[in-house]
């Protein structure tokens, strides 16, 4: 049997200049799925372009971060600044998740609000994902099991990325991706403890190459064949509109939309028998 793989370009809607990386990665790549953020300054094109694409995985990618909330309510303030914006750094929304049912409720609220603008926009979500890997967190992702059940949502990335794939003989991740992807795996087999009724995917791929998804990293993939579902996680985007304050990833966006749409990466993939997919239609 074939493995299966689900290519999601993360970020869709952040600005035009990635909503056109996605649009390229998909109609001449081998994207398969995104997911939008919300309340970004291009999320509404980014609906507009997905409803051009009915091949492509639709999902939310949920976000506590960036820019300003969807939700209206009073009760999201605990975690803006006085200018209305997401104050709290990664550390910080961790620590407060686990001690206070305040920060918990609120962001329960304002998630709820981005899947619900997502359907509201006439996108039925094929899954949810994060920002940073929020969802990850032990103290949220029984609020991201909830919201999935109430949206009826039927997946949730499980970004279980196995050491080895930064191990010797494999592409050198950029430096803290290690690390990184140290920390998230030790997150997702707190979750799948946890709750495990919305993982579908077995193995994921990106976290510690975040930035540098290339021809490379892709020839790998398709070397090392694999059983079951694996998502991998991508970033194309076109530099233009990007604003450093708000991403570590700016030249390296085009990098990974070139990989994605380079006849050599379709070859790899396609002799080595992967089926592409995306959550929708698992």
């Amino acid at each position: 049997m074939a493995g299966r793989l689900i290519v999601n370009a993360d970020d869709f809607g952040l600005c035009e200049g990635v909503n056109r990386a996605v649009k390229c990665a998909h109609t001449e790549g081998v994207l398969t799925s995104a997911t939008i953020m919300a309340g970004m300054g291009a999320a509404a094109q980014a609906v507009e372009l997905a409803g051009e694409m009915p091949g492509l995985g639709v999902g939310v990618h949920l976000n506590l971060f960036d820019s300003t909330p969807v939700s209206k309510d009073e009760r999201v303030k605990v975690l803006l600044d006085s200018n209305g914006e997401f104050v709290l750094s990664l550390s910080k929304l961790a620590i407060k998740s686990m001690l206070s049912r305040t920060t918990r409720q609120a962001i329960e609220i304002e998630l709820a609000a981005q899947i619900q603008w997502v359907i509201d926009s006439g996108i039925k979500p094929t899954h949810l994902d994060s920002h940073k890997h929020v969802h990850t967190f032990p103290a949220l992702w029984p609020i991201v099991v909830g919201l999935a059940e109430r949206f009826d949502i039927n997946a949730i990335r499980w970004p279980f990325e196995p050491a080895q794939v930064s191990g010797p003989g494999r592409p050198c991740p950029p430096k803290g991706g290690k690390t990184r992807a140290r920390i998230i795996r030790m997150m997702a087999k707190i979750n799948r403890k946890q709750n495990d009724t919305f993982i579908k995917n077995d193995m994921f791929l990106g976290t510690a190459h975040t930035g540098k998804i290339d021809v490379d990293f892709w020839r790998q993939v398709a070397k090392n064949p694999f059983d079951g579902v694996v998502e991998v996680m991508t970033h194309p985007g076109f530099a233009e509109g990007l604003d450093q304050k708000r991403t570590r990833l700016v030249e390296q966006r085009q990098v990974e939309l070139e990989a994605l749409c380079s006849d050599d990466v379709r070859k790899f993939l396609a002799d080595a028998n992967i089926e592409l997919t995306h959550y929708g239609k698992l």
